[in-house]
């Protein structure tokens, strides 16, 4: 399969524009959240095999170990080759809404970003920690050097968490740090669903944190 670079990845302008996402109505978007022609264009989304993507980082919806596992994870470590799962070993795991980053080795993107999403139904202050692992991707995302990464729809799938609960925390987070001091230090944010639950979750929580204009 075809590696996808950033220009077969449509922004939300291109979707907005193609009317392949519908915008929110004015009573729906939450106070503080305005439309911004410039953040349209840098958040994109696609659906996907997030491991076919050609950017300067991937995030990977890891588990404690980082040393591979079902799903996304699985996936992530099958096509970057037997030495990421080798550099991951070296970095002693990852706590639950905390970051790692590694290369990327066989994937098309250079850098792989894992973060271990909260388990639904067993953690703590799920929304706090899912949150954490976007805010802490985007920190270190930038203290690297990244400037387009995706996203996938981390503890949507056996981790149990709610995919449209889980895409407004993504989406909120996301539209925050790009409002703020560091947002410009990135080209682009992609957001890559896979399942149907997601796609639709996205579609929903995307124009109510991200306006059109």
């Amino acid at each position: 399969m075809t590696a996808r670079g950033l220009p077969q990845i449509p922004t939300l302008t291109d979707l907005y524009q193609k009317s392949l996402l519908k915008a929110a109505s004015p009573s729906s978007i939450p106070t503080g959240y305005l439309a911004n022609s410039t953040i349209n264009d840098h958040v994109g989304l696609i659906r996907g095999d997030i491991t076919r993507l050609r950017l300067d980082a991937i995030v990977n919806a890891a588990n404690s170990s980082l040393l591979g596992g079902g799903g996304v994870d699985g996936a992530i470590h099958r096509a970057a080759g037997t030495q990421l799962v080798k550099e991951c070993a070296t970095l002693g795991g990852c706590p639950t809404g905390e970051a790692r980053i590694t290369h990327g080795y066989d994937l098309p993107a250079k850098r792989v970003i894992h973060t271990v999403g909260p388990k639904y139904f067993y953690d703590e202050g799920p929304e706090s920690l899912l949150r954490r692992c976007y805010q802490n991707s985007l920190e270190l995302a930038v203290r690297e050097g990244v400037r387009t990464i995706a996203f996938s729809a981390i503890s949507t799938g056996v981790y149990g968490y709610p995919s449209l609960d889980a895409a407004e925390v993504a989406c909120e987070t996301v539209r925050r740090f790009l409002d703020g001091d560091d947002g410009d230090k990135l080209v682009r944010v992609v957001f890559v669903t896979y399942e149907q639950k997601d796609v639709d979750a996205y579609n929903a929580l995307l124009p109510k944190y991200f306006p059109s204009e």
